[in-house]
C-alpha cells in the first residue's frame, strides 16, 4: 500500500531532524520510501509564537495497516525526542503525519484520514505538489487546485537540501 507522509520541525536544528527521520523510516523492514519532497522553510500555522518550520512530504510503500503504520510514526517521534503537551500546533522536534492511506477514508478517535487539515495547509499541500499535483485528497479535490486558493508567499524552497535525502533502493 502506498502512503503520503508529512514531516515537520522546528526545534533542535531542524535541517537535522528530517533527514534523521527520513533515515529512521527507511531502516524499517516493512516501510520503503519511494520519494521526498524538497525541504521547505514555513511559517509556524495555527501559533504563530515560535520558530519557522521545516517541512517535507513523503512517499512510501507500506504492508503495515494506517492504525499499526500510525504507531511506528509515532514511535520513530518518541524516539527522536519529541515532547507531547498541551500546546496544539506548538513546536516540537518532529512531526511525522500521516496524510494519506491510498485513498482510505477513516474517522476513529485515534487516526482520521485523509489528515484533517491537510486541504488547508500550504505546508503540506506545496511539498506533495512537488512530487504529484493531481493527488485527490478524498473529499477535497486535488492538491493543485486546494493549493490554488492558498496563500504561499512566505514559503521558501530549500533545493540545495531536500535534493540532499537519503533514499532507499
Amino acid at each position: 500500500m502506498k502512503a503520503w507522509l508529512g514531516l515537520g520541525s522546528n526545534l533542535q536544528d531542524p535541517l537535522t531532524q528530517l533527514p534523521l527521520a527520513l533515515e529512521k523510516l527507511s531502516t524499517l523492514d516493512n516501510i520503503k520510501i519511494l520519494r521526498a519532497s524538497s525541504l521547505y522553510r514555513t511559517p509556524p500555522w495555527g501559533d504563530e509564537l515560535q520558530d519557522d518550520f521545516i517541512n517535507a512530504v513523503v512517499q512510501i510503500e507500506t504492508d503495515l495497516a494506517p492504525l499499526p503504520l500510525l504507531h511506528v510514526l509515532q514511535s520513530i517521534e518518541d524516539a527522536m525526542g519529541r515532547q507531547r503537551t498541551d500546546r496544539r500546533w506548538g513546536p516540537r522536534v518532529i512531526d511525522i503525519d500521516l496524510l494519506l492511506y491510498e485513498e482510505d477514508i477513516l474517522n476513529t478517535a485515534e487516526l482520521e484520514l485523509p489528515h484533517p487539515r491537510m486541504h488547508d495547509r500550504a505546508f503540506v499541500l506545496l511539498p506533495l505538489s512537488e512530487l504529484e499535483p493531481a493527488t485527490q485528497i478524498p473529499g477535497h479535490g486535488s492538491v493543485d487546485s486546494l493549493l490554488s486558493h492558498l496563500d504561499c508567499s512566505d514559503i521558501c524552497r530549500l533545493h540545495e537540501t531536500g535534493q540532499n535525502w537519503p533514499l532507499s533502493e
